[in-house]
């Protein structure tokens, strides 16, 4: 029985993370490779911290590198301290500010294998003043209420089994 609570609790833990915070896979479809505009690609998107960048390329082929802002600029490898080459790479934004990562590998930096964000501090969501005897019910998002939903179905079903 203490597994099973477990287990319900490690769901619930999911699903709050889940609509908390956003994984973009860098490159969408196309992944980490030479040919992708990774500007464009970054433009319409605002990065959060705690959000997560997830660098997905062959093995071998490609790696990722986090640099400085003029390494950046010049394709320099002056540091690879952190080199990351698993083909599956998930990078955790944990702090705001500029970040610039670049494929190490050969001239690939040069061919356009380079990506700048800027991630900035989730901003606060402030809160209605509350009249006496009313519910802040109504501001849970549908997205949200949605997950629950189906987290309470699948604990439901958990239990019943």
């Amino acid at each position: 029985m203490a597994s099973k609570a477990f287990l319900i609790a490690i769901f619930f833990a999911m699903i709050a993370a889940s609509t908390m915070a956003t994984n973009y896979m860098v490159g969408d479809n196309a992944g980490w490779k030479v040919g992708v505009n990774y500007t464009e690609w970054a433009a319409n998107k605002t990065f959060y911290v705690g959000d997560t960048l997830t660098f997905m390329y062959n093995k071998g082929s490609h790696n990722v590198l986090k640099v400085s802002g003029p390494d950046f600029q010049q394709c320099l490898k002056s540091n690879t301290t952190g080199l990351l080459d698993t083909g599956n790479d998930v990078i955790n934004l944990a702090k705001p500010g500029k970040k610039w990562y670049i494929c190490a590998i050969a001239d690939h930096c040069t061919k356009g294998m380079k990506l700048v964000i800027n991630v900035l501090e989730p901003a606060p969501t402030p809160l209605p003043p509350q009249t006496p005897g009313s519910s802040r019910a109504s501001e849970i998002s549908s997205f949200k209420s949605f997950g629950w939903i189906l987290a309470a179905l699948a604990v439901f079903k958990m239990i019943r089994a």
